[in-house]
């Protein structure tokens, strides 16, 4: 371990920070260009096979960066696609970056930090920066933009130049440093330990504007919305922000045991769609799109009595025409991602001639990622960090979330040594009870995809 990192570690003053040395390389979760093509042929992309743990060399920050010492960080799944090189290797992304010259061009090497969340200290500031110090305690927003860019002044995530950290950019958070911009910083809620702080701003906050921001779905009271995937990262934190609404959610999981983790969430209706045969791998027909359709609203109906006003969709192909004919005329489908796959086919009879909406939705822009963040600050959303591994099993960790036998977050403890360190607020954390901070930690075997896989809870950080 370096002396900056042992000075961490001691609880160290910033002053005493300040006087350690930066080490000249760290440890961090990365993939090598050497191995892109390695899956070429192969049906089953293991990430485990890609995603090495090792140290690399440590950057030089711009005036515009801080250098954080991550102590935890989570799995998601653009973390995923970075370990299996689709649907492009990241390592395009990299040299895409780099040709902007400048600072950028440290971009372009032969590793890739990923990561797109952590939670740490600053123990670096470059020289322009002015609103963070050596020691603040911070949660880092996955969203890059550039500051001259006068489209970013209007929403950030229309800036040209708008990147994901750890995914578009090097020096991602699966490690015991990563490279962040200021603009990326927000303050960490004080009654969350690190692992349960490092899992929420990506998720939550692409959540938050799919659903909440008046760049969304702009859900208000009363509305029903149905959430496909409802147990996932992005989907246990809709459920959070609608029932938050005043709205009525409705989750869609594949198994009773996740069903019985939305209802500890608090979700008002949960179907399993096994139960109306919307299970299965096969490729949808137009014909069996529109027959799933209307077996789900008629479902919809029976338990809630009206169709949804919101469909809220990352799943992609395998979900999205059925959603397009579900929601209410005049409803909004929101989407932010496929992890079914990107090439959606739907029947644009039932959009055009009953007025619905479909709504694009990527990340969040900072004052989306602050009102988001001021919700876990006040205890008005929980984590749904479930399993946390040590760094040195990052492979295994996004395996699980690859295989989709994950519920909610999955946490990796980077420099922290272990689970539970971080709180400086004991009293509001006192207050609302462990129960409702972490709804779905520890509980093994709750995804029923494969009830024998998956790691023992929280090991010990690695050497």
């Amino acid at each position: 371990m370096d002396s900056l990192a042992e000075a961490l570690l001691a609880n160290a003053d910033p002053e005493a920070l300040e006087r350690q040395d930066v080490p000249d390389e760290y440890l961090a979760a990365h993939l090598r260009a050497t191995d892109v093509g390695m899956f070429d042929e192969v049906d089953d992309k293991d990430v485990r096979k890609s995603l090495h743990i090792g140290r690399v060399p440590m950057p030089r920050i711009a005036p515009d960066e801080v250098l954080v010492a991550v102590m935890a960080s989570s799995i998601n799944y653009n973390t995923v696609w970075s370990a299996t090189f689709e649907p492009v290797p990241t390592f395009e992304f990299l040299k895409r970056n780099a040709r902007q010259g400048g600072f950028a061009a440290r971009h372009d090497l032969p590793h890739h930090v990923v990561g797109s969340d952590a939670a740490g200290v600053v123990v670096r500031v470059g020289d322009g920066v002015r609103r963070w110090r050596v020691g603040d305690h911070v949660v880092v927003s996955c969203v890059q933009v550039d500051e001259e860019e006068p489209a970013t002044h209007a929403d950030a995530m229309l800036g040209a130049e708008q990147r994901i950290w750890g995914f578009e950019t090097n020096f991602g958070g699966l490690a015991h440093y990563a490279v962040v911009r200021a603009s990326q910083l927000l303050p960490k809620p004080g009654h969350l330990t690190w692992e349960e702080a490092a899992g929420n701003l990506l998720t939550a906050a692409t959540s938050y504007r799919m659903l909440v921001s008046d760049r969304g779905a702009r859900v208000k009271q009363g509305d029903i919305v149905l959430i496909w995937g409802a147990t996932g990262g992005l989907g246990a934190f809709a459920v959070q922000m609608v029932k938050n609404a005043g709205g009525i959610p409705i989750g869609v999981v594949g198994s009773e045991s996740r069903a019985d983790v939305l209802r500890r969430l608090g979700c008002d209706v949960v179907i399993n769609r096994n139960d109306i045969g919307l299970g299965g791998d096969a490729p949808l027909t137009p014909e069996k799109t529109i027959e799933l359709g209307k077996r789900l609203g008629r479902e919809i109906r029976r338990q809630v009595g009206e169709d949804p006003h919101i469909v809220f969709d990352y799943i992609g192909r395998a979900t999205f025409g059925i959603s397009v004919f579900v929601v209410r005329k005049g409803g909004t489908v929101v989407t932010c991602g496929s992890s079914t796959g990107y090439d959606h086919h739907f029947d644009n009879r039932y959009l055009w001639m009953n007025l619905k909406r479909i709504i694009g939705s990527h990340a969040a822009n900072l004052q989306e990622q602050a009102e988001c963040n001021r919700l876990f600050r006040l205890g008005r959303i929980a984590p749904t960090l479930s399993e946390v591994y040590p760094l040195s099993e990052t492979a295994e960790a996004a395996r699980l979330v690859q295989q989709n036998r994950h519920i909610g977050k999955v946490g990796v403890l980077c420099m922290a040594p272990e689970t539970g360190l971080g709180v400086t607020d004991p009293e509001l954390r006192a207050r609302l009870g462990e129960a409702r901070i972490n709804p779905l930690r520890n509980l093994r075997g709750a995804p029923g995809a494969d009830e024998t896989a998956g790691p023992a809870v929280t090991r010990g950080r690695e050497a």
